[in-house]
């Protein structure tokens, strides 16, 4: 359930979104005709309906510590995987844009910061025929991710169970996709972009989480969209898109999602 400053944040963002039509951008034009407001249904779609199906099922109770923020569905580090499932994650509509996004996109290398359950995992790597690197501080979460995906995919998976600062210390990869989904606080989450700014091509693209979820997270958008190096910017509310873009001139839009 929405705190009152998300309900505030979102009320916001209704009356400056707009859709397809009021975009001149070529580029932003057809990637939300093509795939942000892509209605197709695709088969595998189904599998990820299935996979969340089977984690809303699983009563199995794991200890989890937070790393970054709180969280705002748990009092307890104990939680049933069935009940972190259903609150926490992203949503079934947030999932299959991830999907749409690696189709359309065809990213060879993705890094997805915090794998969490697995089902942002599971997108992403449906959608991609790239090499995927998934990032989790948890080990009970990942192991859960680990035995649960297998069984729904036989493309690889790069799990790494680390910090996600200790992450960037040790790999120095370039990467074409990044989703960043863990430590939601303003500090981390600028730290990551810094860091990812050189860690990315010009066609990048960076799909940060939960954006509206605190005012720390909406300080640090607002910081990231402003940065000189970003040239073209999404917010979708539940979810921020960055591309660098040095081609375009500068510009930010708040699209209907």
């Amino acid at each position: 359930m929405m705190d009152f400053s998300r309900i505030t944040a979102y009320l916001k963002y209704l009356r400056r979104a707009r859709t397809e039509y009021g975009v001149h951008s070529p580029f932003v034009f057809n990637l939300l005709k093509n795939c942000i407001y892509d209605k197709k249904f695709y088969p595998q779609y189904d599998i990820i309906k299935q996979y969340r199906k089977e984690l809303l099922s699983d009563k199995r109770i794991l200890n989890i510590k937070d790393l970054g923020a709180d969280s705002k569905h748990f009092t307890s580090n104990d939680r049933k995987i069935k009940d972190m499932a259903e609150r926490a994650g992203s949503s079934w509509k947030e999932m299959k844009l991830w999907f749409r996004l690696a189709a359309y996109f065809k990213p060879a290398h993705i890094l997805e910061l915090g794998t969490h359950l697995g089902l942002s995992t599971l997108a992403w790597r449906l959608g991609s025929e790239g090499e995927i690197t998934t990032v989790e501080g948890s080990e009970d979460l990942q192991l859960v991710a680990r035995e649960k995906l297998q069984k729904y995919t036989t493309k690889k998976i790069n799990f790494v169970r680390s910090d996600f600062d200790e992450f960037f210390e040790q790999n120095r990869d370039k990467w074409d996709l990044v989703f960043v989904d863990g430590n939601h606080t303003y500090e981390a989450t600028i730290r990551y972009f810094d860091i990812l700014k050189s860690r990315t091509y010009n066609h990048s693209l960076i799909v940060f989480h939960d954006i509206h979820w605190s005012k720390g997270m909406e300080r640090a958008w607002a910081k990231i969209i402003a940065d000189p190096d970003v040239h073209v910017s999404i917010d979708l509310f539940c979810c921020g898109l960055v591309f660098f873009r040095k081609e375009q001139f500068k510009e930010h839009f708040v699209i209907r999602f």
